[in-house]
């Protein structure tokens, strides 16, 4: 019952992914639009989960639960009739809220139903490969979805699961709660959701003016601005929703980054992947969902795995394990060319899918077996919060990169100077922009299209060659710092 809701919530991060192509012929869509699109729902889901957490562990987890659930289906209604670009990025966004409420609810619930330690971390073992296959399947279902229905029919269905699971919780479901805790803290989390928007905006849009324009760099240094003083405002109250404290103790912040550095990798790759798969491959929507299927199987195998390897090995060994080998997968599908097909990145998804499995539920169960059961709520929304952060930025840095040398290699080329001012900037937004705009180029058009499959693989290769040293770089962090056995809980 808990794992259904989490499927869709956790889908809708990336079922979108595979749709993009469409929303770029249906909508002319750039690709800062594209990464609007898919950021919309995770800023708003990862800014108010803390929220979601602090309301669901004082008002009922059950209640909160259902309330997110007739959320994110009206949401997903709404998204699915979106008839812009503008329209979709605000459904979106409608569709975070109400996955705010019900993520940290799902493993509140879980804390407080399996009481004995081996259950419980098999419970977050489900909970975890639930909340990754969703990922993973997402370019899958929707692939499968658009070879027969209109691009909306990827939100719709979440409209019948929403209802369902609303009358089975209301039969089966135990409420709990804890009615000492503190009121929501409505202040910090418009400064946490300013912070990250903030951030995104200049990282998403830095390549239409460069990284070294002034709005770019202000609206990076603000969002930076705003988290220091989220921080100096959650230290001054007395009652914070996100308790800087337990950040102190690497056993906490560690497997807490390493979660959103894996994030980062697994939601960038995606996004990048599934306009590889059809703009440049040329394969349908189900033909590049399908082609994803290795990454989500790997999740489902590694997933299970995970608990048994980190009592046998240890916390820390499987977290670097799982960062080596998301690491692996990114730098062996950067290395792609102009001859590249599916079977040269097999193994690239293969590995990343099964980094991912090992790393998220070692650090769910790491992380909330520290908490007291009091801040079960909060605690499953601080470690949700950091996963959406890390998959938001990753779209976000890496979905830049890619456009920042696309734009660069395609607008140096002699034969975009032969073309008119106004076909040129459309081409430069997207590598399926650059395509449509090759077929109105005339005799220049095969030139032009093959400069732009050029210029996207380029900056593919240095978008994904980044997200792997990202990898590198978290993995060395825990190799040094995490402690190798999961912390005792308080």
């Amino acid at each position: 019952m808990l794992c259904l809701p989490l499927l869709i919530v956790s889908l809708d991060n990336t079922v979108l992914n595979v749709a993009l192509p469409t929303l770029v012929r249906k909508l002319h869509a750039s690709t800062a639009e594209l990464q609007w699109i898919v950021d919309a729902y995770i800023l708003v889901f990862a800014g108010l989960l803390l929220v979601g957490g602090s309301i669901a562990d004082r008002l009922g987890r059950k209640r909160i639960f259902l309330i997110g659930l007739l959320l994110f289906g009206a949401g997903s209604t709404w998204a699915a009739f979106s008839g812009s670009v503008a329209h979709l990025i605000a459904a979106r966004a409608s569709m975070g809220l109400g996955g705010a409420l019900i993520i940290p609810s799902t493993l509140a619930i879980i804390t407080a139903i399996f009481t004995d330690a081996r259950e419980r971390q098999r419970a977050f073992g489900l909970w975890a490969a639930t909340n990754g296959a969703g990922v993973a399947l997402g370019p899958i279902v929707g692939g499968a979805l658009l070879a027969h229905l209109f691009w909306g029919s990827i939100f719709l269905i979440n409209v019948p699961i929403a209802i369902g699971t609303v009358f089975a919780a209301l039969r089966w479901l135990p409420e709990s709660r804890s009615p000492e805790h503190p009121a929501p803290d409505l202040a910090g989390a418009a400064l946490s959701i300013s912070a990250l928007a903030l951030l995104l905006f200049g990282i998403i849009e830095a390549p239409l003016d460069g990284w070294d324009s002034v709005l770019a760099l202000a609206a990076i240094c603000g969002g930076c601005a705003l988290i220091a003083l989220f921080s100096l405002w959650e230290r001054a109250r007395p009652a914070p929703m996100l308790h800087l404290e337990l950040f102190r103790d690497r056993r906490f912040s560690i497997p807490m980054l390493s979660d959103a550095l894996a994030m980062f990798g697994l939601y960038g790759a995606l996004f990048v992947l599934t306009q590889f798969l059809q703009f440049y491959l040329g394969f349908s929507p189900l033909g590049a969902g399908l082609r994803t299927l290795p990454a989500a199987g790997a999740i489902l195998v590694a997933s299970p795995l995970s608990a048994p390897v980190v009592r046998t090995f240890g916390t820390r060994t499987t977290v670097v394990a799982g960062l080596l080998a998301i690491a692996g997968g990114l730098y062996q599908v950067s290395g792609s060319s102009a001859t590249t097909g599916f079977a040269e990145i097999l193994p690239g998804l293969i590995l990343l899918g099964a980094g991912a499995g090992l790393v998220i539920p070692a650090v769910v169960g790491s992380v909330m077996g520290s908490l007291p059961e009091a801040h079960t709520g909060v605690g499953s929304a601080t470690n949700s919060t950091f996963l959406q952060v890390g998959g938001a930025l990753g779209v976000a840095v890496i979905g830049s990169l890619l456009s920042s040398r696309f734009r660069a290699r395609l607008t140096s080329s002699p034969r975009m100077h032969e073309l008119p001012a106004r076909l040129v900037h459309e081409a430069a937004g997207s590598l399926g922009a650059a395509l449509r705009v090759a077929r109105q180029a005339g005799p220049a058009g095969p030139t032009l299209a093959n400069g732009a499959r050029a210029a996207f693989i380029s900056g593919m290769d240095l978008a994904l060659a980044a997200g792997a040293a990202v990898a590198v770089l978290a993995a060395l962090l825990s190799a040094l710092a995490l402690p190798n056995r999961p912390p005792r809980k308080h």
